[in-house]
């Protein structure tokens, strides 16, 4: 196994609806470089996970949003899908554990829909980034830079399209891991 990201703790943001292999693959991916990951959710025992047309697996959630700070992790995952970025945005806790992840520096990946959670928390105005296409005019109405590519990495912040892109989002996530904060990461 290698330790390119031995001692750093990944959050991962999720509830019922997340597109599975968004969230499988990624951790995956962390786990084989020496990461510890935590699923975090604001329900308590197991959450759902689509997978493509149908309800795929059940995932045991780690920690609830009201047990845990940004200040346990070093960065933080985000699983598109449809359901679930919808439902997270609308978690006041869900978007301040988001929000502070920026306000720290740190970094955070997010891939598909997962850019909506950043939207509700205010932290894409100015930033360069990419998205499944149907979140493109959310995005750029809130200030963000959009642009149609397999995966964009701004300070800290790495962004894909959709499943597809998972091997390049994957490497791009672990080097931003790696190299830590990010001082032009921003809130």
């Amino acid at each position: 196994m290698e330790t390119k990201l031995k001692e750093k703790k990944v959050a991962i943001l999720a509830t019922n609806g997340f597109e599975q292999v968004e969230l499988t693959e990624p951790k995956k991916a962390l786990e084989a470089q020496g990461a510890e990951t935590h699923i975090i959710s604001p329900e308590k025992g197991t959450i759902k996970g689509w997978d493509k047309t149908d309800w795929g697996d059940s995932f045991q959630v780690d920690k609830t949003v009201d047990e845990v700070t940004c200040e346990q992790y070093d960065a933080l995952l985000l699983p598109g899908g449809v359901m679930n970025p919808d439902k997270l945005r609308a978690d006041k806790k869900a978007v301040q554990f988001v929000r502070d992840f920026f306000a720290a520096g740190k970094p955070v990946a997010a891939i598909c829909h997962g850019p909506q959670v950043l939207i509700e928390a205010d932290v894409v105005r100015g930033r360069k980034l990419t998205s499944y296409p149907s979140v493109k005019t959310d995005l750029k109405n809130a200030g963000a830079h959009w642009v149609d590519e397999e995966v964009v990495t701004d300070q800290g912040l790495v962004t894909s399209r959709k499943p597809d892109d998972i091997p390049a989002f994957n490497r791009k996530m672990i080097e931003e891991i790696r190299e830590g904060v990010h001082e032009a990461q921003h809130a």
